[in-house]
């Protein structure tokens, strides 16, 4: 066989892992790929070793709940076939493979850097002479954005192509803020420097990460936890989800001017996140999630509190968005603008509600569920015509699915086993080994990725936030459309900057 089948947050022995030659290894992860929707790519990255360059694949099978995994070592000096020209979901990770290791893929259609790392493997190409698409025209005219916003807006340049109002083509370049934190995971050695890590990844997914890194660091110390904190966990992440999904809200009824919604669902927004800070003194959630560990036990006065905040949180948030998807100024705006077809999410490997926008399911709580994900029998919402008014309809609908899922939890808060104080040394994790964790964020699928040494110390770290997946997606949707659209288009994707500038 030319992959090794494993389950999410699965620790396997490196060895166990098949090497193929780069023909075999492209061959037969392409017609992993030809089931279509039933498969994507969840990463494939390369690491440097004495010689040579190891590249790993990791395709999952979201009706099996697998992920197979092949590899195979190339060396930096050799021209590669590329998967991109058959598959373009590989599109990106290609680009930072040959970014990060020199590796020139011959037929790759758009071979341009991504993150512009400090350790890039052509130190000579510069950010600031990004080479982006152009069409010499006399009838067209270009506009900048970026990568100075206003506001609080990360760094970021959005290049349109524009005939009038309307974008024929828009490029989007990030890379402004690379912070080397793949690289800092491995010479960082403390759990708690490492968690910390997690924790910063991306600012508004904290829960999201962190449980990956947890889970991940969890199976490669061979640690089985126990219920409470795959409860704890998984009410993280649903509070999470609607705390941010209730935020996007808002900020989606700015960019249409309607002022009332962005009152009230900023508002709403508020005691949500609110609670988190009376659960572990953060907003933001950080210090809640740790390995092998539950600092905050949860308990029935924090139930029973938590009940109070959604009894008086729902009424208003139904009522707002019954207000919202009946105004017909605001849907004016929303239907049939930034949309995307079936075809393209699919072609693209677009994942979260970028991939749900269009009846492509996609839904690691579903695909290949983990903590309390598999006694909820978990069901994705999906929509089916991928445009802005699909994005915002599934952040209301997860937001009243998930306090649904929430208050059903809440029914059976488990009894603490975890003793906080015992855990005064670093997890031994094993030697020689490759760990995956996947996680659904509110933005859609995480994917951590270790791999140790024959000492047990971390030598590779791979993060790939939903974002990764999805910028491209933003920039097909606005074709056509006119470019005052094109604020309201981005925030309903509401993608991350930093989640992809690691």
């Amino acid at each position: 066989m030319n992959y090794l089948s494993v389950k999410n947050q699965q620790c396997v022995p490196l060895k166990n892992i098949p090497e193929l030659d780069y023909p075999v290894f492209i061959s037969s992860n392409l017609a992993l790929m030809e089931a279509g929707s039933e498969r994507h790519c969840v990463s494939y990255f390369g690491q440097k070793t004495r010689k040579e360059i190891r590249l790993f694949c990791c395709i999952a099978d979201d009706t099996e709940h697998t992920i197979m995994l092949s590899a195979c070592r190339v060396s930096s000096k050799k021209a590669l076939d590329s998967f991109t020209a058959r598959n373009l979901c590989f599109e990106k990770f290609e680009r930072e493979i040959h970014e990060n290791f020199g590796i020139n893929f011959t037929n790759h259609p758009w071979l341009k850097p991504v993150r512009y790392p400090s350790n890039r493997s052509n130190i000579d190409e510069k950010i600031k002479t990004y080479p982006f698409f152009g069409i010499d025209s006399e009838e067209l005219h270009e506009v900048g954005v970026g990568p100075v916003h206003a506001g609080i807006i990360e760094p970021g340049h959005f290049r349109f192509i524009c005939n009038g109002e309307q974008i024929l083509h828009l490029e989007i370049q990030l890379g402004y803020q690379h912070r080397g934190i793949e690289q800092m995971f491995i010479n960082k050695r403390k759990l708690l420097q490492r968690v910390t890590l997690a924790e910063n990844i991306a600012g508004d997914s904290v829960i999201g990460h962190t449980t990956a890194f947890s889970y991940l660091y969890e199976s490669l110390a061979g640690i089985e936890v126990p219920t409470d904190i795959l409860y704890a966990r998984t009410l993280a992440q649903e509070i999470e989800r609607i705390a941010i999904h209730t935020g996007d809200l808002s900020g989606i009824c700015t960019d249409i001017a309607y002022q009332l919604g962005n009152s009230v669902f900023g508002r709403l927004r508020t005691p949500v996140i609110n609670y988190f800070q009376e659960w572990c003194g953060n907003r933001l959630a950080k210090s809640l999630v740790r390995p092998d560990r539950n600092p905050f036990p949860f308990n029935e006065t924090l139930a029973n509190r938590l009940h109070d905040v959604f009894d008086v949180f729902e009424p208003d948030f139904d009522e707002m968005n019954e207000q919202l998807f009946k105004l017909p100024s605001a849907l004016s705006r929303l239907e049939r603008t930034g949309a995307l077809s079936y075809d393209q999410v699919l072609q693209i490997g677009t994942v979260g509600m970028s991939a749900r926008m269009n009846a492509l399911e996609r839904d690691i709580r579903k695909s290949h569920p983990y903590g309390m994900y598999i006694p909820l029998g978990m069901e994705p919402i999906i929509k089916h015509h991928g445009d802005v008014y699909s994005r915002s309809k599934i952040r209301q609908e997860e937001v009243n699915q998930s306090i649904a899922y929430i208050r059903g939890l809440l029914g059976q808060v488990p009894e603490c086993h975890t003793n906080d104080s015992a855990h005064k040394t670093e997890l031994k994790l094993q030697p020689d080994s490759f760990a995956i964790s996947l996680t659904e964020g509110w933005r859609g699928e995480i994917c951590h990725i270790a791999i140790t040494d024959e000492n047990g110390e971390i030598s590779s770290y791979k993060i790939k936030d939903p974002s990764f997946h999805n910028w491209l997606a933003l920039a097909l949707s606005v074709r056509n459309n006119e470019i005052s659209d094109f604020p309201i288009s981005n925030k309903s994707f509401d993608l991350s900057y930093c989640g992809h500038d690691l």
